[in-house]
C-alpha cells in the first residue's frame, strides 16, 4: 500500500497542489490550494484514491460509502467500483448542498440501496475545519444511516480533525499535509 500512497502523493502534488491566495470552503484564507478533483478525475488518480480508501475501510462492516457533492462524487465512484472488484460490494451515496427542487425533495441521493440503520463511511477531498464533512453527516444521519467512520484524502492539519472528533468522529485521512509533502518527494 505504501507504493500506491506515494504513487498518490506524487499525483496529488502535481496535479492538485497549487500556490497563491485562496479562499478555502471554510472562510478562511490559506496561501496554498488542493483541488484533489483533478487528481480524482485522473484515471490513474481515480484508481488510487479507490485502492486506498477500500484499504483504509477495509475492517469496517459498511454497506456504503458517501459524500458531499461535488468533492466527494468521484471518491464515492472510484472507491464503489473498486469495492466490487475486491469482491465486498459497497453502495454510494451523495449528499446535496441544498435540497432538490423537484420530484423527492431529497437531500441524500442513492438511499434506494440502503436500509434504515445501515452503517456507511463518509469521504471528503480535503478537510480544514470539518464544517463541510459535519453537514453531510448530518443530512446522512437524518436521512437514517449510521456513520461509522469519516475519512479523507487530505487533512490540512488546521483544526478539523479536533472538531470531527467532538462531534464524535474519528478522521481516517489518507495523508496528513506534512506526509503528503514528504511522501511526493520520496
Amino acid at each position: 500500500m505504501m507504493q500506491l500512497k506515494r504513487r498518490l502523493a506524487r499525483l496529488l502534488v502535481e496535479k492538485s497542489y497549487r500556490e497563491g491566495d485562496f479562499l478555502l470552503a471554510s472562510g478562511r484564507r490559506s496561501d496554498y490550494y488542493f483541488d484533489c478533483r483533478v487528481t480524482a478525475l485522473h484515471a490513474e488518480g481515480s484508481w488510487l484514491i479507490g485502492s486506498l480508501f477500500n484499504h483504509l475501510l477495509s475492517d469496517l462492516p459498511i454497506t456504503g460509502v458517501g459524500g458531499m457533492t461535488m468533492g466527494a462524487d468521484p471518491l464515492v465512484s472510484s472507491t464503489t467500483v473498486l469495492s466490487h472488484e475486491c469482491g465486498r460490494p459497497l453502495h454510494g451515496l451523495l449528499v446535496r448542498k441544498e435540497a432538490k427542487g423537484h420530484g423527492t425533495g431529497q437531500f441524500v441521493e442513492g438511499l434506494g440501496n440502503f436500509q434504515p440503520g445501515d452503517k456507511v463511511a463518509m469521504l471528503e477531498d480535503v478537510v480544514t475545519t470539518g464544517g463541510s464533512l459535519l453537514k453531510a453527516c448530518e443530512r446522512v444521519r437524518a436521512a437514517g444511516l449510521e456513520i461509522v467512520a469519516v475519512c479523507a484524502i487530505l487533512d490540512r492539519e488546521e483544526g478539523g480533525r479536533e472538531k470531527l472528533r467532538e462531534a464524535g468522529y474519528d478522521l481516517r485521512a489518507l495523508f496528513t499535509r506534512r506526509e503528503l509533502v514528504e511522501l511526493a518527494r520520496s
